[in-house]
């Protein structure tokens, strides 16, 4: 049943009620799925990459990286051209098996979405294709930071984010979630650097700059990752440890120190970790995310260091996209709910094991918030069919797939159906389903018909009552969504009525409070406030200037419209400082609220833009109508 890129969805029709062999034959061809990801011009069908042999330079002055890329491939079809993803690569030469003589190749004109498309004549029987090359300044997968945008100012620093079709600006390859390949690597940089990929790495720096990597598991291209800079590392748990720089390395391996455990609870919960390691990396704070789940190396933003181990809920998301992400992974960037629905879902069960029911249901109430949040501002952009969890972006960045709606949509979907269910049952098809199709790919359709088959069949009652399809294929939020309760908001609710009644914020009773209490409070503030009311809770709880950057973020987007002095410096000292998309977006909205907060905006973000990674430019720029000239 292994097809092409093991795109035979429904790998055990052995548990299947099947009369005989031929009727299982039958089942199977029916359930394969074809490949059709609109984001890739590779024809995996056809030629296909299997392992990839890279070897790279990187150049910190040139801002480059100078390149091999040596895929060996699999000629499926017989054809005679294969074809990559390429975007503002500079290709140099092209040799097929290793000739002497080079091969000749045709690089078509750029789109903007998708990039070049690289076709390489090959014959039958080629085995090997290795793409000599270099990367531009259009490479948005790459950020190379001077030292003074690192904590530490002493020496640059490079991350990449391949996620969702940027590899392709850094790598020439097929640039499409449902394409895995192993892959080794030997990287040179310069001299007291360290450098680290998804793959095995090293925990001391090299003597000579020189590091060979493996990564024996495939993986998409998406999953592709390299960081480089003036790096430590500490040991946490018997497979965890973290990455940092030299001052921040103690601060992450306290924060992070619950990481061993997480691992353990994970594996309880749905079964082996199948990668090794589980390491972080704290990158500079221009990552535009809060993490990135490249395997054995989640790459962490530095915002989630608290001081207090708060926000650690962000490293169980990116453990468990270890099962649900890169375990199986969504075959094209429409399925990206297969990942992150999932995740959430895994993320607020580990943090349930670890800090109780109460603690992961006030998680599951903010992502309800988020959820009713989005909709809303998805319906007033005119984007309402982006409300649906299977969503269409044929001829468009799959980066607009990537709102809160897969995520948090998809969470109470899998809500739904365990307390439909029952958690025994649910977990029990949650473990043989990362089980069966560990290492493969997943469709929305092949889902919906595998779990069907597999759970729903065992009762219709449970299939009207979840009614999987409208979850799925319609807008909005169905009314049937999970009503979550907490004990612990009740009592926040309670403070801020008497806050509201008149009671003095310094008397509140907050001692005990942890970050979604505290989150749930600021969210849940009148819209108008005046300055008396925001002066005496800033008092009382210093939220303008609180090291919690979560906190700090909603207190900004809550007092901005309110036209509160007293937080415009440090709103800028954020903006300028933190790159993380999730924060960067509300904030400028509430900034475009105020009054010529247009103006404010640009000066602000003139200033801003340049420590941005590309991912966050590109949102941004269109938020604040900003042409590529203006940019």
């Amino acid at each position: 049943m292994k097809k092409i890129q093991k795109l035979a969805i429904i790998a055990v029709l052995g548990l299947m009620a099947c009369d005989t062999q031929s009727k299982s034959d039958q089942k199977t061809e029916e359930m394969e799925v074809k490949q059709n990801d609109p984001h890739s011009y590779a024809r995996a069908d056809e030629a296909v990459v299997k392992h990839l042999n890279w070897q790279a330079d990187v150049d910190f002055e040139a801002k480059r990286i100078m390149a091999t890329a040596n895929w060996d491939i699999e000629n499926i079809s017989g054809v005679d051209t294969i074809y990559f993803d390429t975007k503002n690569l500079n290709i140099e030469e092209v040799r097929l098996d290793g000739a002497e003589q080079a091969s000749t190749f045709v690089l078509h004109p750029e789109e903007d979405i998708l990039g070049s498309k690289l076709a390489i004549p090959i014959q039958a029987e080629t085995q090997r294709v290795s793409i000599k090359y270099h990367t531009t300044k259009g490479a948005d997968a790459l950020q190379f930071l001077d030292p003074q945008q690192t904590a530490d100012k002493t020496h640059p620093f490079l991350f990449t984010q391949s996620q969702a079709i940027l590899a392709r600006t850094w790598l020439p390859c097929q640039d499409s979630p449902g394409i895995r390949f192993s892959y080794e690597a030997n990287v040179k940089v310069p001299e007291g650097m360290m450098a680290l990929m998804s793959a095995e790495n090293p925990t001391e720096v090299s003597a000579n700059g020189a590091y060979k990597f493996t990564m024996d598991q495939p993986v998409p291209s998406y999953l592709m990752a390299l960081a480089v800079g003036k790096l430590e590392y500490a040991k946490i748990g018997e497979v965890t440890g973290v990455y940092a720089e030299p001052s921040v390395i103690e601060a992450a391996a306290y924060e992070f120190a619950e990481m061993q455990n997480m691992v353990d609870t994970a594996e309880a919960l749905y079964g082996d970790y199948r990668w090794g390691k589980y390491d972080v990396i704290v990158l500079p704070p221009s990552f535009p995310f809060g993490g990135m789940e490249n395997p054995r190396l989640t790459f962490a933003t530095p915002t989630i260091i608290a001081g207090d181990r708060s926000l650690t809920a962000l490293i169980a998301h990116e453990l468990a996209h270890s099962w649900s992400g890169n375990l199986v992974t969504n075959a094209n960037w429409e399925d990206i709910w297969l990942n992150e629905g999932f995740t959430v879902y895994f993320e607020n069960r580990i943090m349930e094991e670890i800090y109780g029911k109460d603690f992961a249901n006030m998680l599951a109430i903010l992502s309800y918030q988020d959820l009713l949040e989005e909709i809303d501002w998805l319906k007033s952009e005119g984007r309402l069919n982006d409300t649906r969890l299977k969503v269409d972006l044929e001829g468009r960045d799959p980066d607009d797939g990537l709102t809160g709606i897969p995520y948090d949509k998809g969470f109470f979907l899998l809500r739904l159906i365990e307390e439909t269910v029952g958690r025994e049952k649910w977990d029990a098809f949650l473990n043989t389903y990362f089980n069966n199709f560990a290492f493969e790919v997943m469709t929305t359709d092949a889902f919906v018909e595998y779990i069907n088959e597999e759970l729903l069949s065992e009762n219709e009652a449970w299939k009207k009552s979840i009614r999987l399809e409208e979850w799925i294929f319609k807008p909005g939020l169905p009314d049937n969504c999970p009503d979550i309760e907490s004990t612990k908001f009740k009592a926040v609710e309670a403070q801020l009525t008497d806050w509201k009644g008149g009671k003095e914020a310094s008397t509140l009773e907050t001692e005990y409070w942890m970050t979604p209490e505290w989150l749930h409070f600021v969210r849940l503030l009148p819209d108008t406030l005046s300055v008396d009311q925001m002066t005496a809770l800033d008092e009382a709880f210093n939220f303008t200037n609180s090291g919690n950057s979560e906190i700090q973020a909603a207190w900004f987007e809550k007092v901005i419209p309110n036209n509160y002095q007293a937080a415009k410096v440090a709103t800028e000292n954020f903006l300028v400082e933190v790159g993380r998309r999730k924060f960067l977006v509300p904030i400028y909205k509430a900034i475009l609220k105020s009054e010529e907060g247009k103006k404010r905006a640009l000066t602000i973000y003139q200033k801003a833009r340049p420590n941005y990674h590309a991912v966050s430019r590109s949102t941004l720029d269109d938020l604040l109508g900003l042409s590529k000239s203006q940019a």
